[in-house]
This record gives C-alpha cells, structure tokens and sequence, in this order.
C-alpha cells in the first residue's frame, strides 16, 4: 500500500500547487485591475447606446466645446465602442510622440473600408509591413521632387492656367471654389495619372466632396453592430453610389496605362510597375531601391492609393485657397500688407516664379495662419494598438482616438487671441515666429506628426503657396455687391475635411502691367 499512499501525496501536491497558483492569478488580476487608472472624464453614458445621442454634436467645433468643459483628454462611449479625443497640444505630444507606436494604427468604419478597397491604401491601412513598404514608395517615388520633377513642373503650368481663367472673368463675381477645383484636379491627374482631366468637373467635385463626408460622418452600424443591416441614416447605400462612382474613374485610368507598352512616367506607372514584378520576374529595383524584390502591389493596392491622391491632392489644397483668400477678404489690412511685400519682391512687371516664394515671408505667415484655424483635416483618426495610459487615464486597446487639430490650433493657453486671424503671430518678433508645421510643434499640426503625418505634405505646400502667391500677386480682389468683410460667411461644413459652408464669391481686377493669358 505504499505506493498508493506515495500517489495520494503527489496527487496532494499537485492540488496544493494548482490552488496556489490559481490564488496568485486571482490577486494578480485583482492587483492589477484595482492598479488601473479610470477612464478620462467625459459626458454621463446612458445604457446601451452610451452617448450617441451626442452624435450630431460630435463635429470639430462641437468636441472643442465638450473639451472645454471636461479637459484636454475626453472619453466617449458610442454604443459599445470607447473613443477618446485628444484637444490640447500637451495630451498630443503625449499620443504623437511619447507613445507613438501605441497610436499609429487606424479605426476601420464601414466607409473607410469600402472607400479604401479594404484598407489597401496608405492613409488607413494598418501600421505593419504593409504600411512600411507603401509609406517608402511614396517618400522615394510617389511624391519625391526628384523622381517626379514633371509632376512639380506641371504645378506652375496649371497655375498660369488658372491666372488666365481668372482674367477672363475680371470685374465680375467669380466662384473661387470652381477655380481651386479645377486647378488641383489638373495638378493631380497630371502627376498621378500623366494626363490633365477630362472627367466632369461637377461629377468629379461632387464625388469628392462625397468621400470626405462619408469618411467622417458618424455612421450607427460602426457603434452598434447588430443594426448596421438597417442601415438607418442610409449610409451603406450612399456608400455603394460613391464608390461605384470611383471604381469608374480608376478603373478607366489604369485601364488605359495598362494598354500601352511604354513606361508611364507618373504614379500609377510607378505603382504598375510593382503589379508586373510581382506576376513576372520579381523584380531588379534600382541600386539601393530596396523596394522592387520586396513590394507586391494588387490592383485593389493600387485603386486605393489613387483614392488617396485624387482625394488628399484635390480637395484638401482647393479647401486651403479657398480659405486663403476668404480670410484676407475679412481682414483688408493683412490683404494690402501680402500684396505690397508680393509687389515689392516681384515687381508689378511680371507673375510670380517659383524662386520667389522663399523671399515672401509674410505670405508664409499668412499660409500658416490659414492652416491654423482651418487644418485640412480637423480630426486625426487613430486608433490603440494595445492598452496604455495617457495623462494619468487608462486607454484600451484597439479604441479610436481623434485628434482634434481644429480645436488645438485654438487652444487659448497656446495661442494669444486663438480665435483670432493674425498672421503677424508667424512673424519675426511675433509670438509664434518659432513653430513650424512639420510636427514637431503640437500647438500646430495641420499635418498630423509622427510617422501617420501627411506623406505629400511638400507637394501640397509648395501647390498651396503658388497658387495663393500667384492670384494675389496677379488680382486685387473684392467682395461682390458691396459687401462688408464682417459680413462674409464664414462657416464650415464637418466631414473628414472642413470645407467653406458657403463657396467664396469675389471679384477679381488684373494689378500688373504685363498680359495674364
């Protein structure tokens, strides 16, 4: 009976040791839950749908305002999803920065998968290998100066374009928006896509405008699942309009770079380019590429990037020179100062070449302080890769996290008179003469920071300061039928960008003494 008693010890054993460990568990788990930090602070949930009655409220403007009233790091719960928004510049260094491999992911809502062909573009695939290999395409080949100079050099050309629409209108009231539009359409199928456009110019602006709403709107299936199939506020269905919409304007593109045998030189020849290695000899890159023997481009791949660029390119700068201008409408002093400095370094004889543009330093200061108060995309979206902690708050993982850029940007504890428009503040001896918006300073961020900042930030920029510098240089501009600049609407429509509510009217007259066409 010996060795039953010897079985009955070790089975004893056994117990002891699985009950201590089972205890250890427990109180490990019971340390750490009584260890982890609360939520931040934000409004009282109901059960169930938490705080979507706040929906219609959950703009830029309207998440500023919540802010103000519970802090700089605001918690929402939206059916059965968290979502945390961040409104100060410390709380984003905090996420940007500090912690940014934590936050460097993307939420995926029912619009940003179906209009990004399943997350297969740049700006909302997921941070991984993916992501990596495609953010190096776009910095060495994409929008690189050096690989694409005939895409740099169609910017001037298709400015002098707009200068001379421009002049056939001058002395009556003119749609800056459909300018803009056009303008930076042109920009971007002619650098993208190796050609200027021929698609309808109010089908192309509608469909664009569409993706931008779409990609902002707060959809109810995205929070409650179980009634994303009811498709309550018609969302799905607009969703299936927009990107067959899409699906015809891309599909024609690669279509046609596809039926020649020479080599495109724009982006989707580059893009195509990776679609062929990858079905044939996998590829001999250029010397020190790095790209060629490792990236594989699907068709989906390469729709979605063209998504990315027709939207990011077109409507985001368009967005910029419209409020450009309307900003200077509204403050006369500012419009005669840029206009006098754009006189005085180019000379009323000539337009604007690209070798001025780093001599206008007031007309920088007036760029920044349009991206300040009207960023080109007011919230960054984000999104937790694991559980971490920030500003003394606990944040789950795969939770979104907006980042309103609006709302920081007019931060009164980082900007004198924030709501204010001054471009002096960007001015030598001005109170914001040091910061930059390359993301690095987290008082400014129009374009994000971190490695999720805007890939064509260059390229958007020097399109942006042209076509400002060339339409202020070339025209005084006036507001129609005597209107006063206090009365100049000013209000903005939410969606992923931040549009004029009202298109800017105003009346050009030619200033310089050499022919516009």
């Amino acid at each position: 009976m010996e060795w039953l008693e010897e079985v009955t010890s070790m089975h004893l054993t056994l117990c002891l040791m699985l009950l201590l460990t089972l205890l250890l568990v427990v109180d490990t788990t019971a340390r750490r839950r009584r260890r982890r930090l609360p939520f931040p602070p934000g409004p009282t949930p109901l059960p169930i749908i938490g705080n979507m009655l706040l929906m219609d409220q959950l703009t830029h403007r309207g998440l500023a305002r919540l802010a103000k009233l519970h802090g700089g790091l605001l918690h929402l719960r939206l059916g059965f999803v968290h979502h945390f928004v961040v409104s100060t510049p410390d709380v984003a260094r905090q996420v940007l920065q500090v912690q940014d491999g934590v936050f460097s992911n993307r939420p995926a809502t029912a619009a940003i998968v179906c209009l990004t062909y399943n997350r297969s573009d740049l700006a909302f695939a997921q941070c991984g290998p993916y992501w990596r290999q495609m953010r190096k395409l776009s910095v060495m080949k994409l929008f690189s100066r050096r690989k694409h100079a005939e895409s740099w050099l169609s910017i001037p050309e298709e400015v002098d374009a707009a200068v001379c629409t421009v002049a056939k209108h001058a002395g009556s009231a003119f749609n800056v928006r459909h300018l803009a539009f056009t303008l930076t359409k042109n920009v971007v199928f002619r650098a993208a896509f190796g050609k200027r456009s021929d698609e309808n110019q109010e089908e192309y602006i509608a469909v664009v405008q569409e993706i931008s709403t779409l990609l902002g709107v707060l959809n109810v299936g995205d929070f409650i699942p179980w009634l994303s199939w009811m498709d309550p506020q018609g969302i799905n269905k607009r969703l299936r309009v927009a990107r067959a919409t899409l699906d015809r304007f891309i599909d024609r593109i690669i279509d046609e770079h596809t039926a020649t045998d020479a080599g495109n030189a724009d982006m989707v020849g580059d893009m195509l380019a990776f679609l062929e290695e990858s079905s044939h000899h996998h590829g001999q890159g250029e010397e020190g590429d790095d790209l060629n023997g490792t990236l594989r481009l699907s068709r989906a791949n390469i729709k979605a990037v063209m998504m990315d660029v027709m939207f990011g390119g077109t409507e985001t700068v368009a967005i910029a020179i419209e409020w450009a201008l309307a900003d200077l409408l509204t403050s006369p002093d500012d419009l005669k100062r840029v206009q006098e400095e754009l006189a005085m370094v180019v000379g009323l004889h000539r337009k604007v070449h690209e070798s001025d543009l780093d001599k206008l330093s007031f007309l920088k200061c007036v760029i920044k302080e349009t991206l300040r108060l009207h960023p080109p995309f007011p919230l960054l979206l984000h999104q937790t890769a694991e559980h971490c902690e920030v500003a003394g708050y606990s944040i789950p993982a795969r939770c979104p996290v907006m980042i309103n850029v609006w709302a920081i940007g007019r931060d009164e504890s980082a900007w004198k008179d924030a709501d204010a428009y001054r471009p002096s503040r960007f001015a030598p001896g001005g109170d914001a003469a040091a910061l930059d918006f390359k993301g690095n300073c987290f008082e400014f961020l129009p374009f994000g920071s971190g490695r999720r900042s805007c890939p064509g930030m260059q390229l958007g920029m020097h399109e942006l300061e042209l076509a400002v510098a060339q339409l202020l240089h070339c025209f005084t501009w006036a507001l129609p039928d005597g209107m006063m600049p206090t009365e100049l609407d000013m209000g903005d429509v939410f969606g992923l960008t931040a549009p004029r509510a009202v298109p800017l009217v105003a009346v050009p007259t030619p200033r310089l003494s050499c022919p516009l066409n």
